[in-house]
């Protein structure tokens, strides 16, 4: 397990549970807190979202995509850096996710890029840490 001075606090939200169990434990073992939720609905439910230092969301869940679930947040004046995960992204897609700044990680998500990006957010916001 790597050494990280401060622990940042990243939300997977993702409505398959094998990719959120998967993500729970490949970031803890990177340094992480992890909170996972598997809908949307969920996650809007929450009420500490602010103590986030970033938002890692699926794009294609029931109910609402990931970049609709970013709309609602930010209309809840919610900013917490946010990255996408999805398959095959379309260039409408990629189109709407660089408008509103959310970068996309495609699946499988393979290598270091998450992290990475993870990262960066976090850097970014220098959000609360634990």
């Amino acid at each position: 397990m790597k050494l990280v001075k401060s622990r940042e606090l990243v939300v997977v939200v993702d409505d398959d549970p094998a990719v959120r169990n998967s993500l729970k434990f490949s970031l803890e073992i990177e340094g992480f807190i992890v909170r996972t939720y598997a809908n949307s609905a969920e996650l809007l439910d929450a009420r500490d979202l602010q103590i986030c230092s970033c938002l890692v969301i699926d794009q294609r869940m029931p109910g609402m995509s990931g970049l609709d679930l970013i709309d609602r947040l930010r209309e809840r004046h919610i900013s917490v850096p946010a990255i996408l995960i999805t398959s095959h992204p379309t260039a409408f897609l990629s189109q709407r996710a660089a408008r509103a700044d959310i970068p996309i990680v495609e699946k499988p998500l393979l290598g270091n890029a998450l992290v990475h990006e993870i990262r960066g957010a976090c850097a970014r916001h220098a959000g609360p840490r634990l």
